[in-house]
C-alpha cells in the first residue's frame, strides 16, 4: 500500500505545484486516512481483512483537474497547489456521496443480483491484470533493484517456505517483509557506495534510496485535520469527472468473496469517501487479495495493528517518510506477484462454468481480450497526443468516457455483463452453464450460516443496520 501512496503523490504533487515538502504532506494525510478507513472498514465496516488505500483510479480524473486552465493563472506554485487541492476535495466529497447513494439505496446490489460467475471471471481477472503497466516496467526502470526483489519474494514465498520444515512462518507469511530489507539494505548500499552518482535523472530517481524528499521534506510531528488546505471548491466538471473515476472503483472493488459484502463495501467506501475527505479517494486494491493468498494470514486483528502502524507513522512525519523513501521499483517487484494471485482469484470462478460451451467461451475470451485491448488503444493515443481519443468541446465529457474506457477491469465487466444478460438468457442449460446456481446461497446474508460469524457488526449493530 505504501508503494501506491506514494507513486499517486510522486504523480500528482508536482503537477500541483507542491514540493517536496507538500508532498510528505501529502503522504502522510493519505497514510493516517488509510489507517482510519481501516479501522472503521474491519471494525465497522464489511469487516474483510483487507488495508485501505489510494486508488491508482483517481489517477486520471485527478491529473485532469490538475490541468485545468482555471489552475494557469495562478503563478504562486504553492497557491496553486492550495487552490487545486480543494478543488480535488471538493470533487472526492461529490464522488463519495454518489457511492453512498448507490449504496443506500440498493442500486448496486441490482446489478450485483445479476451477476453470475461467468461474467465475475474477466470481472475480477482484469481488476488486477489491468494493473499491469504498474508492475514489471516499474521494476525495468531499475532492474538492479527490481528484479532482485521479484527473485528473492518468489524463492522466499514458493520455494524456502516448503523446503524448510520451520522456514514456513520466516519465507512464508514473512516473505514480503524480509524481501523489502533485504532488497532495501542492498538499495542503500549501492546508493552510498556511488553507483548512481553519474547516472541519468531518472535513473537516479528510480534507483537511490535518499532520492524521493520525503525524509528532508516531512516534519516531525503533524496530526492532519480536516480541511488542511482550505475549505473544499465544487466545480460541477470537476465533480462528474471524479464520479466516472468513483463508478470504475466499484468495478474494481469486485473482489470481495460474498455478494452482499460487494454491495455493502459500496456504501462503506462512499461513506469513508465523502466524511473523511482531506486526501485522495481510497479503496481496498488488488494487491490485498494477492497479500491473503501470499502469506496466507486473513486475521482481522493483523489489519487493525497495520492501521495503527500507518497511523503512528503518519502522526510522526520522519519516520514515516522513512518506510515511504523505500525505492519504488522494490514495490513494482511485490506488484508482479501480488497482482498475479488476484488474477488467479478471478480464475478460479472458471470452476463454476461449464467451458464445453461456445458461449461460455466466447463471453470469456471476447471480454478479457477487448477489456486489455481497448484500455490499451485509451493509453496510447493519450500518449501520443496527450489528450485521449474522446475529444468535444465538453472537457469534463471528454474525462468521464476517457476514464471509464481507460480502466480494464471496467471495459471487461461492461461486455462480460452484457453478453451474459442477453445472449440466451432465458434458456434453461444456460443457467447452469454460467454458474449461477453455485451463487444463490452467497446471494443473501441470511442463506450462510457462516455470514453471521464472519461479517456481523459489534455491539449489535447489525440490528440497525442488516443485511440483505
Amino acid at each position: 500500500m505504501l508503494g501506491t501512496t506514494v507513486v499517486v503523490a510522486t504523480i500528482l504533487v508536482p503537477l500541483m505545484g507542491g514540493g517536496h515538502a507538500e508532498k510528505a504532506i501529502v503522504v502522510q494525510t493519505i497514510l493516517f486516512l488509510a489507517g482510519i478507513n481501516t479501522l472503521l472498514q474491519v471494525h465497522l465496516g464489511t469487516r474483510l481483512p483487507a488495508v485501505m488505500g489510494a486508488s491508482y483510479t483517481f489517477i486520471y480524473p485527478a491529473v485532469a483537474i490538475t490541468l485545468s486552465p482555471r489552475f494557469a493563472l495562478v503563478i504562486d506554485p504553492l497557491e496553486r497547489f492550495v487552490y487545486t487541492m480543494r478543488s480535488l476535495q471538493g470533487a472526492i466529497i461529490i464522488a463519495g456521496v454518489f457511492q453512498a447513494v448507490i449504496g443506500f439505496f440498493g442500486i448496486w446490489r441490482v446489478f450485483i443480483r445479476f451477476l453470475s460467475p461467468l461474467a465475475a471471471v474477466p470481472f475480477v481477472t482484469l481488476s488486477a491484470l489491468g494493473l499491469f503497466h504498474f508492475a514489471f516496467p516499474g521494476v525495468a526502470k531499475c532492474i538492479e533493484i527490481g528484479l532482485p526483489a521479484l527473485v528473492l519474494l518468489v524463492i522466499f514465498a514458493e520455494y524456502a517456505a516448503h523446503f524448510f520444515a520451520r522456514g514456513s512462518f520466516v519465507f512464508g507469511r514473512c516473505a514480503v517483509l524480509v524481501t523489502v530489507i533485504i532488497v532495501w539494505i542492498y538499495a542503500e548500499i549501492l546508493t552510498a557506495a556511488g553507483a548512481y552518482n553519474e547516472r541519468s535523472p531518472v535513473t537516479q530517481f528510480s534507483c537511490r534510496a535518499d532520492r524521493s524528499g520525503l525524509i528532508h521534506g516531512a516534519p516531525w510531528v503533524r496530526f492532519p485535520y480536516p480541511f488542511q488546505w482550505g475549505y473544499p471548491i465544487f466545480y460541477v466538471d470537476d465533480c462528474l469527472v471524479m464520479m466516472a473515476a468513483s463508478f470504475v472503483s466499484l468495478i474494481e472493488v469486485c473482489i470481495a468473496t460474498q455478494l452482499h459484502v460487494l454491495a455493502t463495501e459500496t456504501d462503506m467506501q462512499g461513506q469513508r469517501s465523502a466524511r473523511l475527505q482531506f486526501s485522495l479517494a481510497e479503496l481496498a486494491g488488488s494487491e490485498n487479495a494477492g497479500l491473503l493468498a501470499l502469506t496466507r494470514i486473513g486475521s482481522r486483528r493483523v489489519i487493525k495493528i497495520s492501521a495503527l502502524f500507518m497511523i503512528f507513522f503518519s502522526l510522526f512525519g520522519k519516520f514515516g517518510a522513512i518506510i515511504a523513501s523505500i525505492p519504488l521499483p522494490i514495490f513494482s517487484a511485490l506488484y508482479c506477484v501480488l497482482f498475479a494471485y488476484s488474477a488467479a482469484a478471478g480464475l478460479c470462478f472458471l470452476q463454476y462454468c461449464n467451458l464445453n460451451t461456445l458461449r461460455t467461451k466466447f463471453i470469456i475470451s471476447i471480454s478479457l481480450f477487448l477489456g486489455l485491448s481497448i484500455p490499451q488503444y485509451f493509453r496510447e493515443y493519450q500518449l501520443l497526443y496527450i489528450f485521449g481519443p474522446v475529444h468535444t468541446h465538453s472537457a469534463a465529457f471528454n474525462v468521464i468516457v476517457n476514464v471509464v474506457f481507460s480502466s480494464p477491469a471496467t471495459v471487461a465487466a461492461i461486455l462480460a455483463y452484457l453478453l451474459d444478460c442477453t445472449h440466451l438468457y432465458w434458456d434453461a442449460d444456460v443457467w447452469k452453464d454460467r454458474g449461477f446456481h453455485w451463487w444463490e446461497k452467497f446471494k443473501a446474508y441470511r442463506h450462510d450460516t457462516r455470514s453471521e460469524e464472519f461479517y456481523s457488526l459489534p455491539y449489535g449493530l447489525s440490528r440497525y443496520f442488516p443485511s440483505f
